[in-house]
């Protein structure tokens, strides 16, 4: 398969490339603004050759910032999900795989959840237009040993645990999140790559309490540091669960338990902990 993949830099991005190369699977081009490549300049990148299938997996993923920051979302999720469709048409790339967001299928509405709802809505857009075949994958809370420059909750708390920190919980002793290790997404990614028009719900199936997590890590810390609870943040859910009967169909059987995930993840974090912090540095003085 000759692929084109966006957001090839991120958590899921760096674990899913490394699985299709693994296989066989042929870049045809890789496309993150990390490395200076703008989806919304896609028409003007250097393709060699046709592709199969494009995957999109670049967004701007973090609801807090897409409140503060609609305007940006509308850029990087709405207005760079059309570019990439367009792409597709006019290059005649029959396949497209949109990653959208659980976050969707909750009453809570915001910046992030519309933009993912318009990206679905689209990609049927083009299919009923133009024929280009679509799969609609929705991620909940995909965590995993990685660099996450995005600083997501797993990686917020481990880093505060190491840095003697408070992990901050926004919501109350009940708030869950499903939580879905990176390898076990990424083979019910690559099932659902290989159906039709259909849209498929990826996590690990089961409700887990944030503070379970927070202690959790305490302990892997050798029982330093605390939690503490913080009001719930604007637009969010409080009480997550994802139904994951349809994906299983296919035969996905996640296999890394939360708690089993967070110790890999946190010792991971701890051996590389000099070098994560260094590259954040760098980051920090580019953007002062």
């Amino acid at each position: 398969m000759r692929f084109i993949m966006t957001g090839h830099k991120g958590l899921i991005g760096e674990f899913l490339l490394r699985k299709l190369l693994e296989r066989g699977d042929e870049p045809v081009a890789l496309i993150d603004l990390r490395e200076g490549k703008d989806i919304l300049d896609i028409h003007n990148l250097g393709i060699e050759g046709k592709a199969d299938v494009l995957i999109h997996l670049a967004a701007l993923c973090k609801i807090n910032k897409s409140i503060s920051n609609p305007e940006e979302t509308f850029r990087h999720n709405v207005l760079g999900t059309h570019h990439v469709l367009e792409f597709c048409r006019r290059n005649k790339i029959p396949k497209v795989i949109f990653t959208s967001s659980t976050r969707v299928l909750h009453p809570e509405k915001n910046p992030y959840t519309a933009s993912k709802v318009f990206g679905e809505e689209l990609v049927k857009a083009y299919n009923h237009s133009y024929g280009i075949e679509y799969v609609i994958v929705r991620p909940s809370t995909v965590y995993g040993p990685f660099n996450d420059h995005t600083r997501r909750l797993v990686d917020i708390f481990i880093m505060n645990a190491l840095e003697g920190k408070p992990l901050e919980i926004y919501g109350d002793e009940e708030k869950t999140l499903d939580f879905t290790y990176v390898e076990d997404f990424v083979e019910g990614f690559l099932l659902a790559m290989e159906q039709k028009n259909e849209e498929f719900d990826i996590s690990y199936g089961e409700p887990v309490k944030i503070v379970d997590v927070a202690k959790h890590i305490i302990e892997l810390n050798g029982g330093k540091g605390e939690y503490i609870h913080l009001s719930p943040e604007i637009a969010q859910p409080q009480r997550v669960y994802i139904d994951i009967s349809k994906i299983k169909k296919l035969g996905f059987n996640p296999k890394v338990h939360v708690k089993e995930g967070i110790k890999r993840t946190f010792e991971w974090y701890k051996q590389n902990y000099e070098i994560i912090k260094k590259s954040r540095g760098e980051i920090l003085n580019t953007l002062q």
